[in-house]
């Protein structure tokens, strides 16, 4: 695991975080986290709307840098991760208009960053005695569950307009950002223990 994918995968979390934590503080009127979207932080006529906007486009270089890091892993989940890199810096390109209503390219892009990054971990499962923590199948098959029903919570709020639109997306967000570091931090514990084991020694499974 080289080490400019660990710092890719810490630094998305934070800053996806912070972004919209300083963008709320920034605004002008008292931004309710728990109903307004992380979107509206970056639309068009938003005060600072930069803050969000480079946060946006930050999360999602790291997406696509751990993306190329993430060696242990199967190439497709790689290429998934990458591919929602690529959405949420499109996303941030996109933002939503001043007078409301939605954008169909932010709409879009943002729906295939979230589905990539909820589905990336399915395609990156091994199989293995040595296989790190994060990519073993019983491990990723629950993570994207989880995902996925953040997910499916996230769009139903849209749907409906519910009163927890903003919450959904920060809590389905910031699952989405933790996941990748979870794995690379597995993978680079792996990778030191089997540094530390004897040569010829089988490494051992991860409890």
């Amino acid at each position: 695991m080289p080490w400019w994918g660990v710092v890719s995968s810490a630094a998305a979390p934070v800053l996806v975080v912070s972004g919209w934590t300083v963008a709320a503080v920034l605004q002008p009127r008292p931004f309710d986290a728990v109903t307004d979207t992380v979107s509206a932080l970056a639309a068009q006529g938003a005060a600072d709307r930069w803050v969000m906007t480079v946060a946006l486009l930050a999360v999602g270089a790291c997406y696509f840098i751990t993306g190329l890091a993430l060696r242990s892993a199967a190439t497709a989940a790689r290429l998934i991760l990458m591919a929602g890199g690529v959405a949420t810096m499109v996303v941030a390109a996109n933002p939503e208009p001043a007078t409301g209503g939605g954008s169909l390219p932010h709409t879009f892009w943002a729906t295939v960053g979230f589905i990539a990054l909820a589905a990336w971990p399915l395609g990156g499962r091994s199989r293995g005695t040595s296989v790190p923590y994060g990519l073993r199948p019983d491990v990723s098959a629950r993570a994207a569950v989880v995902l996925a029903g953040l997910l499916v919570w996230f769009g139903a709020e849209l749907i409906s307009r519910g009163m927890q639109i903003g919450l959904a997306e920060r809590v389905l967000a910031g699952a989405q950002a933790a996941w990748p570091l979870t794995v690379v931090l597995t993978c680079w514990w792996s990778q030191s223990r089997a540094r530390m084991q004897p040569a010829g020694t089988v490494p051992a499974r991860l409890p």
